[in-house]
């Protein structure tokens, strides 16, 4: 793992768009990062419909999800609003 790019242990499940939000931090800089509802089913192998398993399931495959992350933050492949999309 980069030591550049930390990232906190939070976890947002956003219902309306049907993903997780997580934060990046680079430099002191903030990076949203999200990962789809269907992508995260994808990386479980679990149809996931409750948030209480939606976040569960991050969290078993959450150093996946974060070295997804940290590789597009190294290649700076930030969406046009500064985040970063899985």
């Amino acid at each position: 793992m980069n030591q550049g790019i930390l990232f906190p242990d939070l976890v947002e499940w956003q219902a309306d768009e049907q993903r997780v939000r997580f934060p990046a931090q680079q430099m002191g800089a903030l990076i949203d990062c999200y990962i789809s509802q269907r992508r995260l089913e994808r990386m479980t192998g679990l149809a996931l419909t409750r948030e209480d398993d939606i976040v569960r399931a991050f969290e078993s495959v959450r150093f996946d999800i974060e070295d997804l992350a940290e590789k597009l933050i190294e290649e700076q492949e930030f969406a046009e609003d500064g985040a970063i999309y899985l």
